[in-house]
């Protein structure tokens, strides 16, 4: 890279050869001007206005417009001998933290290349100094006329400096902020929160200038002798009405172009069965006539007509264990049924006795009453 400045950084008593270098560069599309019946360029020539007449550049010098209109010449020897101790040296004078520094300071980028062998220890002294102090250097240093105020700060394994405005070249932020009391809802807070997070991040690496390369198309095509591509239209954006509604909208399509973006194949869904709904603890009432529904009825023989076929000796074990069982159940309940019998018949008889025994009674004292009545 070419150098656009040679001279030093002064580090205390430590002096680092040093050659300016820009850090950016500009990849925008430059048009000339031209005469549009004939193609004919359009070019701005230096006239002297009082000779009428075109100027060459050594016939050029500087002058200082005054108040009411007239110049004051000033020469490249008036310049050079002014006081200006940065004339060819980046003079170090504070370090500070990175946060201290206000983004609207900050102008063009530089890098500082280490001149000669001579530099490298103490480059790499001050690169090594400033990692490990979490901090930046500020600087004054002398470019294309003026003096400047700078920010130094390590970059990989480079020292870059930020050329920075002088504190009054910055404007305060009066009459920008919407004047009146907006009250602003937390709901809408909300929303604003959940589109940040559904744009999330991106690698600004991937960003790049779409209008350059549409211009370039344009230029291409147009060289090639073809119709320019047509530009899409855009859909224009809609009065907003409702703050609540816009932001919803905002965050909708921010998720449906986020899921459009990370949609992978498409993997077979898994059916599941859902889980059954629990009864209710109350029973319905039994039918007097004691029959089954048809459809419960349905159910089992379906049931039943489900049901594997089992093997032959399965078979034969499950009948002869139902059939014991079977019996086993007609004995318990033959028993069952003499019991219920024999304690009827002793119940009946005990009441044929209690009966007889009254019966004995009321005879007995009848005829005693009897008798005594015709003694």
């Amino acid at each position: 890279m070419r150098s656009i400045w040679n001279g030093a950084i002064s580090f205390g008593l430590v002096s680092i050869p040093i050659k300016l270098v820009n850090a950016t560069e500009s990849h925008a599309v430059s048009f000339r001007q031209i005469h549009t019946e004939d193609g004919g360029r359009i070019r701005y020539r230096k006239v002297c206005e009082l000779e009428d007449r075109e100027v060459t550049q050594a016939e050029i010098g500087k002058a200082y417009e005054d108040a009411d209109g007239s110049m004051i010449p000033i020469t490249d020897e008036d310049l050079s001998q002014l006081p200006i101790p940065t004339a060819r040296t980046i003079e170090i004078v504070a370090f500070v933290p990175e946060d201290r520094i206000d983004p609207l300071q900050m102008g063009s980028a530089y890098y500082l290349a280490a001149s000669g062998a001579p530099a490298a220890k103490p480059y790499t002294l001050l690169r090594e100094a400033l990692k490990r102090s979490n901090r930046v250097a500020i600087a004054k240093f002398a470019l294309r006329g003026r003096e400047r105020l700078g920010m130094l700060r390590v970059v990989g394994d480079a020292i870059a400096m930020h050329g920075l405005l002088w504190p009054d070249e910055v404007r305060a932020p009066e009459g920008v902020a919407p004047e009146g009391g907006v009250t602003v809802r937390d709901q809408e807070l909300d929303l604003a929160d959940a589109l940040m997070d559904t744009l999330g991040e991106i690698d600004l690496d991937d960003l790049h200038d779409e209008y350059r390369e549409a211009v370039e198309e344009v230029v291409a095509a147009k060289a090639a002798g073809e119709r320019p591509p047509e530009a899409r239209e855009e859909a224009a954006p809609g009065k907003v009405l409702d703050l609540m509604a816009a932001l919803e909208n905002s965050v909708r399509a921010a998720r449906e172009s986020r899921d459009g973006e990370e949609a992978g194949p498409v993997e077979e869904a898994e059916v599941r069965s859902l889980p059954q709904r629990k009864t209710s603890s109350r029973r319905a009432p039994k039918e007097t006539g004691g029959k089954k529904s048809t459809s419960t009825a349905a159910k089992k023989t379906a049931a039943k007509k489900a049901e594997p076929k089992k093997s032959t000796a399965k078979s034969g074990t499950a009948r002869a264990t139902s059939a014991s069982s079977s019996r086993a159940g007609a004995a318990s309940a033959s028993a069952k049924k003499t019991a219920a019998k024999g304690t009827a018949k002793k119940a009946a008889g005990r009441s044929t006795a209690k009966e007889t025994a009254k019966s004995t009674g009321r005879s007995t004292a009848k005829k005693t009453a009897s008798r005594r009545r015709s003694a």
